[in-house]
């Protein structure tokens, strides 16, 4: 099976008549401009955890389409479930740097309201997010709302128990759940020809899922299927799968050197198919990309960055003890003798 393809590495569009999307400056552009905000956050983030800011991070690089072009398919209302890479996604839901990067500098355990943007928190258990997301969706589809859930997990995760008992309990109950893979080839260092013999795709079909492959470093073929699969789902169509075929340009985190287990000339073959880069190229043929609005996505994300700087370094330090009171409803001995534990710990120290 290929992947669905509506621009191609040079950035020249290729008509696909099962795949029909209105392709306008204005969408093109805002893609863009999604995209570019992203990267340049990202980047930022990278540089704030090497600077000993934060204490982890790991990047969206290369994945900037995969994310925006399925996430501007969505209706505002629709619940997203992320794993821990997706900043893209969060950005264009609104999510501030300060929100996303309270949890990676240690403050708290989570830095939004999942109900305010339609966005849960991050999972870094690999696929525990998956089976909330079914279940999230069985009860949108008993409250008759219209909104669906998407799910957003990646290749490594797709091994894990928990994944396939979510696309099985989607596909019996025909829960309104668009499971969204980002195939980015490498579960930390394991590649995607060791970890499984059958693509996602197919595995997912064996479940009863209608299942899609698209080139993931293609915005506009991401948000035309993304749209379509989308509402297929709201039509009461089912439980879908789209695998994106794309590439971690960076380490699995800042604790990993890809440069261990991935060769330079795999890389290159990969950084030659930047998203970014491609539409770029298709903007400029067009004559979409004038001199002033390359100077407004360029001043955006200067201050963007210049607010991912700030706000990181003053992000107030959380009390550790208030996370007792958020395990469980009523405390337990054990957990009032664990928090007096901890309170004792913390006046031992000597200021």
């Amino acid at each position: 099976m290929e992947p669905v393809q509506l621009l191609d590495t040079d950035g020249r569009l290729r008509h696909n008549p099962d795949w029909p999307l209105e392709i306008t400056p204005e969408l093109c552009r805002d893609l863009y401009r999604r995209m570019k905000r992203a990267r340049r956050f990202d980047d930022e983030a990278l540089a704030l955890q090497r600077q000993g800011e934060l204490g982890l991070w790991l990047q969206s690089l290369g994945q900037e389409a995969a994310q925006i072009g399925s996430v501007t398919a969505l209706r505002p209302d629709d619940h997203v479930f992320p794993s821990y890479r997706e900043h893209a996604a969060a950005l264009s839901r609104g999510i501030t740097p300060a929100e996303l990067l309270v949890q990676w500098r240690g403050n708290r355990h989570s830095g939004w309201d999942p109900a305010h943007y339609r966005f849960h928190i991050y999972t870094l258990v690999l696929a525990a997010q998956l089976p909330h997301a079914v279940g999230y969706a069985m009860g949108v589809q008993r409250d008759g709302s219209g909104e669906i859930v998407a799910a957003y997990f990646g290749d490594g995760a797709s091994s894990e128990g928990e994944a396939n008992e979510a696309l099985n309990w989607a596909a019996a109950a025909g829960a309104p759940v668009l499971f969204f893979c980002q195939n980015n080839h490498w579960a930390i260092s394991t590649p995607t020809q060791i970890q499984m013999r059958a693509p996602l795709h197919q595995r997912a079909r064996g479940f009863g899922l209608d299942a899609h492959l698209v080139d993931g470093n293609d915005v506009l073929a991401v948000h035309a299927v993304t749209t379509a699969v989308a509402e297929q789902i709201r039509a009461g169509g089912g439980p879908a799968l789209i695998e994106a075929v794309t590439y971690r340009l960076g380490g699995h985190s800042t604790s990993d050197d890809p440069g261990r287990y991935r060769s330079a000339s795999e890389l290159d073959s990969w950084t030659a198919r930047d998203p970014i880069a491609r539409l770029e190229a298709l903007l400029t043929r067009e004559g979409w990309l004038d001199a002033q609005f390359r100077a407004e996505v360029e001043s955006e994300c200067d201050g963007l960055a210049e607010e991912t700087r700030k706000v990181c370094r003053e992000l107030p330090l959380g009390d550790l003890g208030e996370l007792f009171g958020a395990v469980l409803t009523e405390e337990t001995p054990l957990l009032a003798t664990e928090r007096r534990g901890y309170r004792d710990l913390v006046s031992s120290y000597v200021d």
